[in-house]
C-alpha cells in the first residue's frame, strides 16, 4: 500500500464510506463528495477492471467504455501488480451473485 494516502483524513474518509448502508445511501453521498467526472471516471476505472479480468482486449474496452489506452493501460497494470484491491472486490461480488 501506498504510505503517502495512509493519513488519517483518508482513515476519515474510508469510515465514513464504510458506514454507508445501500446504494441510494452511495449515490447520495458520492453525488455529494465527488464532481459528476470524478464519479463517472471512477466507474469507467472499475468497468476497465472488470472487462481486462474477462480477457477483453484493449480495443473492445475502449470502444464500449471510452476509456484512452492510457487509462486501461493503468488499471491493467494495478490489477497485475497492484494491492489486489480489484481482486478482493470482484470475489466478493461473485461470491453474493452480484456479478
Amino acid at each position: 500500500m501506498n504510505k503517502k494516502i495512509r493519513t488519517d483524513a483518508v482513515d476519515y474518509l474510508f469510515d465514513a464510506i464504510l458506514k454507508l448502508r445501500d446504494k441510494e445511501e452511495c449515490y447520495t453521498f458520492f453525488e455529494d463528495l465527488c464532481t459528476v467526472n470524478e464519479l463517472l471516471s471512477l466507474s469507467q476505472r472499475f468497468e476497465v477492471a472488470s472487462m481486462l479480468r474477462n480477457h477483453k482486449t484493449y480495443l473492445e474496452i475502449a470502444e464500449k467504455t471510452g476509456a484512452s489506452t492510457a487509462t486501461i493501460s493503468r488499471v491493467n497494470r494495478s490489477l497485475n501488480y497492484g494491492n489486489d484491491g480489484y481482486e478482493i472486490v470482484f470475489s466478493r461480488m461473485e461470491n453474493n451473485g452480484t456479478i
